[in-house]
C-alpha cells in the first residue's frame, strides 16, 4: 500500500458483504447532486455490482488514486439515513460486533436494498395516439370490455388503482389493447409528500379518565419530552398501560412530533393499531415481518416522508425513519421476541430502542407488568424511572391464585378433577374459561409400547411431534414432516399417543363441554392473515366459551369475559440449564394469570404442577413478581450471572460434532484473555443436532461491560482468520437471552 493521496472527495462506503470494512471509492465525474452520508450509492464491486451506503466522505484515501474506482451512480437526492439514525446503526455495528454493511441492509425493506425509489411510484395508463384514433371510431366493436378502457382513458391519465375502483377487473382488457399499441403505461411519482409532519386530521378522541397512578405517570412522561428518560412503566396487566401510552402519543403530536411504538408479536399488532387508529386521525405505518416485500417499503416510505406520523411494529421497526422523533414505546418490553437470536446481525430491539431515545433526545417507555431482570436492574441503579401501576383499570380485583398437586388429585388427558370442576362451574357462571399450554400439537410423542420405538426426528436430537388433525408427525425444530403411521415401523404394533399439545386438550374439553364452543390459538390454527382477527371475534364475542392457547395468549389480550384460566405443565421451566428460565417461567405464569378477571367479575387462576413446594412457586405465589425477582436477582448476583455480568456466546454448526467443536476450540486457543475476561465451554448445545447439523457454543464472560468488548475487538478478527472458519458456520451474540 503506498501513502496518502490527496483526492476530493472520497465516499466510504457501506457494503452488504461479511468483511468489518468501508470501502473507498472516487465521487462521480458529474453528480446532479452532492453526495452526502447516509445517501445510497451503486459502485462496482470485483465483477459485481452493489448498492451501498455512504457512511462518511473523507479528502484522503489510504489507497493511490488508480486504485480507486468512481461511485457509478447515485440512487437517492438526499440522505435516506439522517444523521441520528447513521450513527446509531454505526454504534451498533461496534456493540454488536457485526459488518456495518449487512447491519445497514437489516434497517432497511428489501425494496430499497435492490435499489427501489425512496419516492412512491404509481402506474399511470394513457392513450396512444391510435388509441385515441380507435376509440373515436367506436373501436372494438366486439370487445365491450376493451371499449370501456378506452373510454376510461379518454379524458385522462389514470392510475392503475383508480382503473380497478372505475371498472373492476381491467388487466386482461388492458393487455389486449397494449399488445395493440393502443394505450400505454409509465412509472411516475406520485405527489410528493411534506417534508415536515402534517397536523392531525382531527382533534384527538377522548379516553377514559385516569385513574392517580396512571395520571402522574403520563405527567411525569410528558415532562421530559424534550430531553432523554428512560421509564420503566410497571403495570399489572389490565392496569391501563395502554392508555398511558395514548396520552403520551396525544401529546407528543401535539408537539408536532412522531412517536414509534413496538410489540413483540405480529399477533398483538391489529389490537394495538386498532386502539391507536380509534383515537387519533393521523398517518400510521405498520411495520412486521408478515407484510409483503411492497407492504413493508409502503410503510417505510409514509415514515420517511412524515406522512405517518406513528409507526408501530415488531422488532426491525426500531430502525424506522422517522422525521421529528417524539417517544419510543416498547410494550412487554420483557419478551424474548426483541431479541434476534439468529441469522446475522443479532440485536436487541428493547436496548437499541433506548439508545435511540438516548441520542435522540427523547423519552423511552418500557411497558411490561414482568419486566426483565435487566430492566429491575436499571432501576434499582437508578438509570432508569420506575412508574408502578398497581391497581387495574377497571376496579377489577386481581385474581386469586392457587395450585393443584396432580400427585394428589386424578387427571385424564392433561386436565386434573379440580381444574374441569372449576371450568365448569364458570362456564355455568356465565364466563369464559382460558386453559394455558405452552406445547401446540397433539401429543409431544408417538410410542410403540411392544418395542420401545419413540419416533424421532432424523435431523435433530429431537423427537417428533403429532399433529393428529392434519395426521403428520412433526419436528418444531427444524419442520420436518412424515405421515402419521398406525404401527410401529419396526415391529408393526399398534402405535400410541403420549403426553398433551393444545390440539389433544382442545379435543379432550370439546368432549367434555360439547355444546360450548372451543377456539384455540397458537401456530398451527394462526397461519394466515386474518387467522388472529377472526379468533379474536370469536372470543370477544362470546361465541367461543373455552379458549385453549399457547404463549400467544399471554401476550397482552384483554379478554374481559375470562373469570377463569387454568395453567397446565407448569414445571416445564423449573429445572432447566438455562439460568433465565425461571424469569421466563414466572413471567409467563404472571402474564397468563393477569388474563383473568379483566372485566367486572373476580378472576381464578390454577396452577397444576407435581412440585407445589418448589420455591420458585412458593415465592412467586406469595411474594408475586417483584419479590419473586428480587430472590432471583439476589441468586444471580451471587452467581455472577447477567445483569451483574456480561456475556457473548459464539455459537457455531458444522456437519459434524467434531468439526463445531474443533472450532470453537481454536477459536479459543487463539484468545488471550485479560484479567476479568473468562472463556467457558466450548461445549454442545443443550440440543446438539439440530436441522442435520451440529451445535456448539463458547461463552465469554466479564463484570464489565468495556472490558469484554475490548477483548472481543481484539480477538474476533484472529478468529475469522482461522482456515475453520470457513468450514463452518459462526455467529457472535452479544447479550445472549437464551444459552443453547
Amino acid at each position: 500500500m503506498t501513502g496518502k493521496t490527496d483526492i476530493a472527495p472520497i465516499l466510504r462506503v457501506a457494503l452488504a458483504t461479511p468483511l468489518r470494512r468501508l470501502f473507498d471509492y472516487r465521487a462521480p465525474a458529474e453528480c446532479a447532486v452532492p453526495i452526502a452520508p447516509g445517501m445510497r450509492v451503486r459502485v462496482p464491486f470485483g465483477r459485481q455490482r452493489l448498492i451501498g451506503v455512504v457512511m462518511e466522505t473523507a479528502l484522503r484515501s489510504e489507497l493511490p488514486e488508480d486504485k480507486l474506482k468512481a461511485v457509478i451512480e447515485p440512487l437517492d437526492d438526499r440522505p435516506i439515513f439522517d444523521r441520528a439514525l447513521l450513527g446509531l446503526l454505526d454504534w451498533a455495528a461496534g456493540y454488536y460486533h457485526h459488518p456495518i454493511g449487512e447491519v445497514l441492509a437489516a434497517a432497511l425493506p428489501k425494496g430499497l436494498r435492490l435499489g427501489a425509489s425512496l419516492t412512491a411510484m404509481e402506474e399511470r395508463w394513457r392513450l396512444t395516439a391510435a388509441g385515441r384514433a380507435a376509440h373515436a371510431s367506436g373501436e372494438p366493436r366486439r370487445a365491450p370490455r376493451q371499449r370501456q378502457l378506452l373510454a376510461a382513458l379518454s379524458d385522462a391519465e389514470l392510475s392503475a388503482e383508480a382503473l380497478e375502483d372505475r371498472l373492476g377487473p381491467w388487466r386482461e382488457a388492458g393487455r389486449a389493447l397494449r399488445a395493440r399499441g393502443w394505450i400505454a403505461s409509465a412509472e411516475k411519482p406520485l405527489a410528493p409528500l411534506p417534508q415536515h409532519p402534517l397536523p392531525p386530521q382531527r382533534p384527538p378522541q377522548a379516553g377514559p379518565a385516569l385513574n392517580e397512578e396512571q395520571r402522574q405517570a403520563t405527567e411525569r412522561i410528558c415532562q421530559s419530552l424534550e430531553a432523554f428518560g428512560a421509564f420503566v412503566l410497571q403495570g399489572v396487566t389490565g392496569s391501563g398501560k395502554t392508555e398511558v401510552y395514548l396520552r403520551v402519543t396525544e401529546q407528543v403530536l401535539a408537539k408536532g412530533r412522531s412517536a414509534l411504538i413496538l410489540v413483540p408479536e405480529i399477533g398483538l399488532t391489529p389490537q394495538l393499531v386498532g386502539r391507536f387508529r380509534e383515537r387519533f386521525a393521523v398517518g400510521m405505518a405498520v411495520l412486521h415481518s408478515a407484510l409483503t416485500d411492497q407492504e413493508r417499503l409502503s410503510g417505510w416510505r409514509e415514515a420517511f416522508s412524515g406522512a405517518a406520523r406513528i409507526v408501530l411494529g415488531t422488532r426491525s421497526a426500531v430502525f424506522a425513519p422517522l422525521p421529528r422523533l417524539g417517544v419510543i414505546i416498547v410494550d412487554e418490553e420483557h419478551d424474548a421476541s426483541f431479541k434476534q437470536h439468529e441469522g446475522g446481525f443479532r440485536y436487541s430491539a428493547r436496548d437499541l430502542a433506548v439508545v435511540r431515545a438516548q441520542r435522540a433526545a427523547v423519552p423511552v417507555v418500557l411497558g411490561s407488568a414482568t419486566p426483565a431482570f435487566e430492566t429491575l436492574h436499571n432501576v434499582e441503579a437508578g438509570r432508569y424511572a420506575r412508574l408502578p401501576l398497581t391497581r387495574r383499570a377497571v376496579q377489577a380485583a386481581a385474581p386469586r391464585i392457587s395450585l393443584i398437586d396432580l400427585r394428589a388429585n386424578a387427571h385424564h388427558a392433561g386436565l386434573s378433577t379440580p381444574a374441569v370442576q372449576a371450568i365448569e362451574r364458570h362456564l355455568g357462571a356465565g364466563g369464559q374459561a382460558l386453559v394455558f399450554l405452552n406445547r401446540r400439537g397433539y401429543a409431544p410423542t408417538l410410542l410403540c409400547t411392544a418395542c420401545g420405538w419413540i419416533a424421532p426426528c432424523t435431523a435433530c436430537d429431537a423427537r417428533l411431534t403429532v399433529h393428529l388433525a392434519a395426521a403428520r408427525l412433526r419436528c418444531h425444530h427444524c419442520g420436518a414432516d412424515a405421515q402419521l403411521p398406525e404401527r410401529c415401523p419396526q415391529c408393526g404394533f399398534p402405535v400410541k399417543t403420549v403426553g398433551q399439545g393444545t390440539e389433544r386438550i382442545e379435543e379432550t374439553l370439546s368432549g367434555l363441554f360439547p355444546d360450548l364452543p372451543c377456539v384455540r390459538l397458537d401456530r398451527d390454527v394462526v397461519r394466515h392473515r386474518g387467522d388472529m382477527e377472526e379468533a379474536m371475534r370469536r372470543i370477544a364475542s362470546g361465541e367461543g366459551r373455552i379458549l385453549v392457547g399457547t404463549q400467544m395468549v399471554t401476550k397482552g389480550h384483554d379478554f374481559p369475559n375470562v373469570t377463569l384460566v387454568v395453567v397446565l405443565n407448569a414445571d416445564q421451566g423449573l429445572f432447566s440449564t438455562d439460568f433465565r428460565a425461571p424469569e421466563r417461567l414466572a413471567q409467563t405464569i404472571v402474564q397468563v394469570a393477569g388474563r383473568a378477571g379483566r372485566g367486572e367479575r373476580p378472576g381464578e387462576v390454577l396452577i397444576q404442577t407435581e412440585f407445589p413446594a418448589h420455591p420458585l412457586l412458593a415465592s412467586l405465589l406469595a411474594e408475586g413478581y417483584e419479590g419473586f425477582a428480587r430472590t432471583a436477582l439476589r441468586e444471580r448476583s451471587d452467581a455472577s450471572w447477567p445483569p451483574f455480568s456480561r456475556l457473548a456466546a459464539v455459537r457455531d454448526s458444522a456437519a459434524t460434532a467434531e468439526a463445531a467443536l474443533a472450532f470453537l476450540t481454536e477459536a479459543r486457543a487463539l484468545a488471550d484473555p485479560p484479567r476479568g475476561v473468562r472463556l467457558l465451554g466450548p461445549a454442545p448445545a443443550a440440543m446438539a443436532k439440530r436441522a442435520g447439523r451440529y451445535h456448539a457454543q463458547l461463552l465469554v464472560e466479564s463484570p464489565e461491560r468495556a472490558l469484554l468488548h475490548r477483548f472481543l475487538d481484539a480477538w474476533l478478527p484472529r478468529v475469522e482468520s482461522l482456515p475453520s472458519a470457513r468450514r463452518v458456520r459462526w455467529a457472535l451474540d452479544v447479550d445472549p437471552i437464551e444459552l443453547f
